[in-house]
């Protein structure tokens, strides 16, 4: 447990590196921006050029770019679904004293950005990052049944506004061949952070939560994107130049303490989301590493012998729409781009329950 001393040391430079990177964001709307304190594991604040630590507990991820992002994994070889509180961080690059992801670990990456969101899919063998083979994975964000975050006390910031700022709402889902990770930084009057980054559809898989380009395997890109709908809204009708939507809700059956049993959601489930995002201005890299030989070292990224190397599956198809637009208003119909693919809908069979976290980044 951290002394007073040093928490309240953490807060001070916290305190003094934020300001900077917000005074760029002076009209970013409630719930954006990430408000508490850190999570007792973490940093103080997002930093490169940590030491190799692949027995780390932190739990920052940072998602700057297309070489220099972190997704959370388990500490040791675990399903998701078994150890969501306490994932922790591995990262692209040597940051927020997290552990390393082995070089050769990821096989193909989009990252995407626009102005309500970025976006990452990726695919690649995470039993390198202790995910077992043929663990089909679940979702994880800031809410989680504890109200702290899965994992508890996990923070995400992002440097795409030009300094690094920390994000309220974001969710990953995660398997042992797949990801998907969106940090929303930015919203409206109609399209909330919270909503952007809704978190209660995760049997729904990475396509339809997270459109997006999911022919990526072997591919390494950085593209601008349209904006989706948030996850499950689709328009129905325009009133007053005011597009109007229904939303979808995942149907779950749980048992209360009584023992009575109660159902809520839809009984209809869409085949897919209103349409998918096209993506512009791409820029492709022939491979992320970052060159630290970490056998050399004598770490690895996770035990030998977890599972031979994933290759994700895709399949082709997409619908079109109308859609946000930058400024948050609806758009003509948009058709995605001849690279757009949905991917195989990953069986993320965690529920996610809405109950507000208490730590920064939240």
């Amino acid at each position: 447990m951290r002394s007073l001393a040093s928490s309240f040391a953490a807060f001070i430079a916290l305190a003094a590196s934020v300001p900077s990177a917000l005074a760029q964001l002076p009209n970013v709307p409630p719930g954006v921006i990430a408000t508490g304190t850190q999570g007792p594991t973490n940093p103080p604040q997002p930093t490169l050029g940590t030491a190799i630590n692949q027995t780390s507990y932190a739990r920052l991820l940072s998602v700057n770019s297309i070489d220099d992002f972190c997704i959370f994994a388990p500490p040791t070889q675990s399903a998701i679904a078994d150890s969501e509180t306490i994932e922790v961080a591995w990262c692209t690059k040597q940051r927020n004293n997290a552990r390393v992801i082995p070089d050769g670990t990821i096989t193909g990456v989009s990252f995407l950005k626009n102005d309500y969101y970025v976006q990452l899919i990726g695919y690649g063998d995470f039993t390198q990052l202790n995910i077992p083979f043929g663990d089909y994975g679940g979702e994880l964000d800031p809410h989680g049944a504890y109200g702290s975050g899965n994992p508890i006390g996990g923070n995400v910031t992002s440097n795409i506004s030009g300094g690094d700022v920390p994000y309220a709402e974001w969710m990953l889902y995660i398997d042992y061949n797949q990801f998907c990770l969106r940090v929303c930084t930015n919203a409206n009057s109609t399209y909330s952070a919270a909503s952007m980054c809704w978190h209660e559809l995760d049997e729904m898989g990475c396509e339809f939560v997270m459109p997006g380009n999911y022919n990526v395997n072997g591919t390494f890109e950085s593209c601008d994107a349209d904006v989706a709908y948030p996850p499950g809204w689709y328009p129905t009708a325009t009133v007053d130049g005011t597009t109007q939507f229904s939303e979808f809700a995942q149907r779950y059956t749980g048992t209360l303490s009584d023992g009575s049993v109660y159902t809520v959601g839809d009984l209809a489930t869409p085949a897919a989301p209103y349409f998918t995002p096209s993506s512009s201005n791409c820029v492709t890299t022939s491979t992320i590493a970052n060159n630290i030989a970490l056998a050399s070292l004598g770490v690895t990224g996770a035990p030998a012998n977890s599972g031979p190397v994933a290759s994700g599956p895709t399949r082709s198809g997409a619908t079109s729409g109308s859609k946000p637009t930058s400024a948050g208003t609806t758009g003509s119909t948009g058709t995605p781009n001849a690279n757009s693919a949905i991917g195989v809908k990953g069986n993320f069979g965690l529920i996610a329950l809405t109950v507000m976290a208490g730590y920064l980044f939240h």
